[in-house]
């Protein structure tokens, strides 16, 4: 009998854990956990080394515009907290076409700071899985 309570002593103290700190989480990668607290090792590309497409969306940046999609310059939230932690509003995203993409595609250029004259902007070939931050 006291072998039976101490099993469901047991059974429920660890519920009880469960339930207080949330459901039991996965193993995650270095690349998954937020940034926050370490810093975040990004990968450079030239402004040269950019695709075609690239090179002219980042013209644009600089420009101001105009842009051919309606959602460049729209906020990026970083959710994937790959980029150097910002407050909401300071990343906006540009799209970087694809040849032969019926939509937008994966290529993106993402931006923070002023809009004409960015603190950083970063390429991202596989829709925001990966950064490399893009050097003149």
């Amino acid at each position: 009998m006291a072998r039976i309570a101490t099993v469901k002593f047991a059974l429920t103290s660890i519920l009880l854990a469960v339930a207080i700190t949330g459901p039991l989480a996965q193993a995650r990668s270095l690349a998954d956990r937020p940034t926050e607290g370490r810093s975040a090792v990004i990968a450079i590309i030239g402004v040269a080394e950019l695709p075609r497409q690239g090179r002219e969306t980042y013209e644009l940046i600089r420009q101001g515009g105009p842009f051919p999609y309606d959602k460049d310059g729209a906020v990026f939230g970083n959710r994937e907290r790959l980029l150097p932690p910002e407050r909401r509003g300071f990343y906006r995203e540009y799209t970087v076409a694809t040849p032969g993409s019926r939509d937008r595609g994966a290529r993106r250029i993402v931006c923070g700071g002023p809009q004409r004259a960015p603190h950083a902007c970063f390429y991202t070939a596989d829709h925001y899985a990966s950064f490399r931050k893009i050097v003149e």
